[in-house]
């Protein structure tokens, strides 16, 4: 280890501890309105994400129907198909369908989508305890999200350097926090629960080399159950590591090389909880592709531009999300609706073709569109090699038209806490998420459903959520 890892693991003494015991000492009472009122929204949000994947998410229906043959307890609900299984595989069937559609929220500064994995985990556990509050699920979701969000916060170096995905990897420690707190863990049980997910969760960075494999879609199944089935061990009475995240074989070494900066992790812990820094996707497509969107719609409208007067689109791109453009055949020719909003270059083509970007811009048929495939094809791109880590999710877009070049730059992509959707607009996109339920949902109740989760510090049992989703 070198001198730089081995001050980072002085000064990140006993962090598994002290974030075990926040886990534990929690209370509601701590949370602030506005942890309260984005923890609310994160949970909306994915519910309604997770009911148009039912039908619109690639490579789910396996995972759900997998989870029906085990049989088993009839306690924890399949969101979108109806029916109940045993918390951990409703935790896995409905993360897999949590980040399907790549349509949910996510955390700018730490390359997180901490719901993905929280919700589906935290829900599925609440449900099957029976009499667990709204309150409850709002603090589960808010300890879990910040957790996930500091571990992403302190890596100092992107975990695909080592061979590991980060998103799916980070949410599986903040879910098993949400389930953990839910199932009333002390210090010493959530030590072992994260223990426990060590030795389990994963997520190969290889998903990003094959642009033809859905794993890239249902990863967060994986990380869902790993925390469910963590804290129903730990529970049990399963002993793990005094030390999960710093210890010598730790997270941290394992899957960072110890390159992390523990201040992050434990600054202010308990008093400010990160997932206040949620960004809502305005847009369904790979949160980094959001900046040139956004490019792409001002310059359009800003410059009256038509779309056959584009004769190219350069884009600078960061270094963390050069995989969103390479290999370039692959990215200008996705043949998956996972894989296309992955890709920059369609993505750019896509909205500057159609001058929006929806759920329909990713259907099959949509893949296959000659105007879009031949907008993509004007699409380059450079590198920027300066920018690091923490100023990767920002974009230039120069518009070639015309005989001249319109330029646009996004610091701050909309949908950020500093550019926020609207309540109505972050409404407006549940309602149009969950008319694609699997098992259709009526408007009245869909409509009851947002209002018991807009409110759900006054619900005094999540189970009338599961009966309202009931057919």
């Amino acid at each position: 280890m070198n001198d730089g890892n081995e001050r980072s693991q002085e000064q990140g003494a006993d962090i598994s501890g002290r974030i075990a015991s926040l886990v534990a000492d929690a209370r509601f009472e701590h949370l602030s309105e506005r942890d309260i009122d984005v923890a609310k929204k994160c949970i909306l949000d994915t519910f309604g994400v997770i009911l148009a994947a039912s039908t619109l998410g690639e490579g789910c229906k396996p995972f759900v129907q997998l989870a029906k043959a085990g049989g088993g307890i009839e306690e924890s609900s399949i969101l979108g198909f109806g029916g109940k299984v045993p918390a951990p595989m409703a935790a896995f069937a409905n993360g897999s369908l949590a980040h399907a559609l790549d349509f949910e929220e996510s955390h700018d500064g730490a390359y997180v989508h901490a719901s993905a994995c929280t919700v589906p985990a935290a829900f599925a556990v609440a449900e099957s305890l029976g009499g667990v509050s709204g309150k409850d699920l709002i603090l589960a979701v808010a300890i879990g999200n910040d957790l996930t969000a500091r571990l992403g916060m302190a890596l100092t170096e992107n975990m695909i350097e080592y061979g590991w995905y980060m998103p799916p990897v980070l949410g599986s420690y903040g879910a098993t926090a949400s389930a953990g707190k839910l199932l009333g863990l002390t210090r010493e049980q959530m030590l072992d629960a994260f223990s426990l997910n060590l030795c389990q969760s994963t997520c190969s960075a290889e998903i990003t080399q094959n642009p033809q494999s859905v794993i890239r879609s249902v990863r967060d199944a994986f990380a869902a159950k790993s925390a469910v089935v963590s804290a129903l061990l730990a529970k049990s009475g399963v002993s793990g590591f005094r030390q999960p995240f710093e210890g010598k074989r730790g997270f941290f070494q394992s899957f960072a090389r110890g390159n992390y900066n523990p201040e992050p992790l434990t600054k202010e812990l308990g008093r400010r909880f990160e997932g206040t820094g949620t960004s809502f996707k305005p847009w369904p497509s790979c949160r980094a592709t959001h900046p040139y969107i956004e490019n792409v719609f001002r310059l359009m409208k800003e410059h009256s531009l038509r779309p056959e007067e584009i004769t190219s689109i350069h884009l600078e791109v960061s270094p963390v999300f050069r995989m969103l453009c390479e290999p370039l055949e692959g990215k200008l020719n996705p043949t998956t609706a996972i894989d296309a909003k992955f890709s920059i270059p369609f993505v750019v083509a896509s909205a500057a073709v159609h001058g929006k970007v929806e759920l329909a811009n990713f259907t099959s048929e949509e893949l296959r569109n000659p105007a879009v495939l031949a907008m993509a094809r004007k699409v380059s791109y450079t590198v920027d090699e300066k920018r690091s880590l923490k100023e990767a999710i920002c974009s230039r877009v120069d518009i070639h038209a015309r005989g001249e070049i319109y330029s646009a730059e996004v610091d701050i992509p909309y949908g950020d806490p500093r550019k926020p959707l609207t309540d109505e607009q972050l409404l407006a996109k549940f309602y149009d998420c969950a008319r694609y339920a699997a098992e259709p949902i009526a408007r009245d109740r869909q409509e009851q459903l947002a209002d018991l989760l807009l409110h759900l510090e006054q619900v005094e049992d999540i189970r009338d959520i599961s009966r309202c989703l009931a057919p």
